[in-house]
């Protein structure tokens, strides 16, 4: 049964899939940084420049078709896949707003991609500076999207050629990796901002921050204690333009030690549990 690939593809270099087949007409130059996309698929040699995909909840009557679903509904809703898409024009004011501590910056100033000597880089970096040009405080930026698993490559491909795809991409949304990976990044530099009185915020979409709670529900705290915020953002269609805007959804704030002890100590799995699943993997079949 052929499938239609906008199904799948959200936006492209931050449009609706519909309005934007031919990429390479605008040399596939992406608002949100203002230069050419730098994401790349395996299966191309040209930039990749899918900022969000569709993630469709299943449902019983596989005759209905997703197509009258309406956008961001609770059976559909747009995944950030690409951490750059976070970059409106509101971020910078948004962070400033709601996560900076005492009076706002007189002269702020942003920077990317800030190296921390041995211990990596930081996304973005927010600083108020003197008249000197020295900084007087700052907060660091961390943006996180949503893994993928699987590839929705052939989903992008039909759709710039304008074509229908012979069946549905099959891809999944890999939360648990990014757990593993971002809070991890969390805690080791939120005890670095903790030693430079100091904040590091974490930019992520809303079904993100669920997820991450769900797996640790880490202790909340006052933002002004706190010396990580989470940002969250949900995508909000604008009925005027057809496009999705990003919102701010919550702000929540928590310690570095919070987290690490929401992973250190959670409630083990059954020992007995774990003996039979080595068992299957033994003797069965």
């Amino acid at each position: 049964m052929p499938f239609d690939p906008t199904l799948i593809i959200g936006e492209v270099l931050g449009e609706p899939a519909q309005a934007m087949r031919n990429p390479v007409n605008l040399d596939y130059r992406c608002p949100f940084i203002s230069s050419r996309c730098m994401k790349r698929s395996q299966g191309s040699k040209e930039p990749y420049p899918i900022c969000s995909i569709w993630r469709v909840e299943p449902h019983k009557d596989r005759k209905i078709q997703l197509a009258s679903v309406e956008p961001c509904t609770p059976k559909r809703e747009l995944i950030c896949i690409c951490p750059k898409r976070f970059f409106t024009e509101n971020l910078i004011d948004d962070i400033i707003k709601y996560c900076w501590e005492g009076e706002p910056p007189d002269n702020p100033r942003f920077v990317h991609e800030v190296k921390m000597g041995l211990f990596g880089n930081v996304d973005l970096v927010i600083a108020d500076i003197d008249n000197e040009n020295r900084v007087k405080q700052f907060v660091s930026v961390e943006l996180q999207a949503i893994d993928i698993t699987g590839s929705y490559f052939r989903a992008y491909k039909a759709l710039i050629n304008s074509e229908m795809l012979e069946e549905k991409v099959k891809f999944g949304f890999n939360f648990a990796n990014v757990y593993k990976r971002f809070i991890t990044q969390l805690i080791a530099k939120g005890y670095y901002h903790h030693h430079w009185n100091t904040k590091i915020i974490a930019v992520v979409q809303d079904v993100l921050l669920k997820d991450l709670i769900r797996r640790t529900n880490f202790p909340t705290i006052s933002l002004r204690q706190a010396n990580i915020i989470f940002l969250s953002y949900k995508f909000v269609m604008d009925v005027s333009s057809g496009r999705h805007n990003l919102i701010v959804s919550d702000v929540v704030g928590t310690q570095h030690t919070n987290l690490k002890d929401a992973v250190l100590y959670q409630k083990p799995p059954s020992r007995d549990a774990f003996c039979r699943a080595i068992e299957t993997q033994l003797f069965s079949g």
